[in-house]
């Protein structure tokens, strides 16, 4: 079959460890193009954190970021799909946060604000996004957001993410360590139900196409949604078995070394 829509995870994936993009895959990605095939990202990244890979790829249209949360058009930077956490769990976030100690970082499309507390993890969590701004300790949650994460000890991330727990309806939250910043553990928080997969289906209608029609790559478990949905799903190199498991490919280019998007291209399209 001919596939018509190829959707790229960022970073591990069209990203390698220094940020950069692999000259082949920027190849492989042209050469779609030209052919016809609409190209475009999926990626828990902030817009502002995602621009420079769309660009270096000549990616323009209608990409996912924030694991689906936003969906942003970027050649008209008109937004077209945002889940803000809701103002209720904005408010429990904020004040679970202050009640643990952690270090707070609130996301929104255009970049991240933090209070004095961040600047020790600021360069983790530019991953998101290069744009962080640094506010009072109420201020940064005046706006609704899209996201937030905190930094702290294992037991208060722990301690926060139970009381964050029984509200799993509306509230995704998952903790996770920190391993650029050893005995530190960090939570994430976004609205439920948007994901990577919810995203991919909004990317195909935007292109005309059907799940079916679309082709996926990524290495880790926030690409396990899209992996599912797609027609064709690619999970690179020396991922972990919950992630390889669900794709219907494994890469031989490991995560964030380059080359996964050209071997994918190559293999899903001939």
């Amino acid at each position: 079959m001919s596939f018509k829509l190829l959707a790229l995870d960022l970073d591990g994936t069209l990203l390698r460890r220094d940020h950069t993009v692999d000259p082949r895959d920027i190849a492989a990605i042209a050469e779609l193009q030209r052919a016809g095939v609409t190209v475009t990202i999926a990626t828990g990244r902030l817009q502002s954190g995602s621009v420079g890979a769309a660009r270096a790829c000549a990616i323009e249209g209608l990409i996912a970021c924030c694991e689906g949360s936003h969906l942003v058009e970027l050649a008209t930077n008109t937004t077209r799909v945002r889940h803000a956490l809701p103002d209720d769990l904005s408010t429990l976030m904020r004040e679970v946060v202050h009640a643990h100690g952690l270090s707070p970082f609130v996301f929104d499309a255009h970049g991240i604000h933090h209070d004095d507390t961040g600047h020790p993890f600021a360069s983790y969590v530019a991953t998101w996004s290069p744009n962080l701004r640094v506010l009072d300790r109420a201020t940064p949650w005046q706006a609704a957001p899209l996201a937030a994460v905190a930094i702290g000890t294992p037991e208060a991330v722990e301690a926060a993410h139970a009381l964050l727990r029984p509200h799993a309806d509306r509230l995704f939250a998952v903790a996770f360590p920190v391993y650029s910043h050893p005995g530190q553990h960090a939570i994430l928080v976004r609205a439920a139900g948007p994901t990577k997969g919810t995203a991919l289906a909004q990317l195909c209608e935007a292109a005309g196409c059907t799940l079916a029609d679309a082709v996926v790559v990524g290495d880790w478990l926030n690409d396990v949604p899209m992996f599912r949905a797609a027609g064709r799903s690619f999970a690179m190199g020396g991922v972990p078995a919950s992630v390889a498991d669900h794709a219907t490919d494994q890469l031989v280019a490991p995560s964030g070394d380059g080359g996964g998007v050209a071997e994918t291209i190559r293999r899903a399209w001939g």
